[in-house]
């Protein structure tokens, strides 16, 4: 199951997280945020997890 961590902006702001996330070893998937207004590269965009990591998540994101 995934859980959401982080609502990004834009496109290139969720790709930046997945990148972050992916490379501490923690499989994300980026989906449009339906809830919010916008097409393409300019619509929100919701960055989830897979529910075992999410603790690991919430350690990274307190670090920050």
């Amino acid at each position: 199951m995934w859980v959401q961590v982080v609502t990004a902006p834009n496109l290139m702001i969720a790709e930046m997280w997945k990148e972050f996330f992916e490379g501490e070893g923690i499989p994300t998937l980026i989906l449009p945020d339906k809830e919010k207004a916008g097409v393409g590269e300019l619509a929100s965009y919701r960055i989830f997890v897979s529910q075992e990591r999410v603790h690991v998540v919430e350690e990274i994101l307190r670090r920050l």
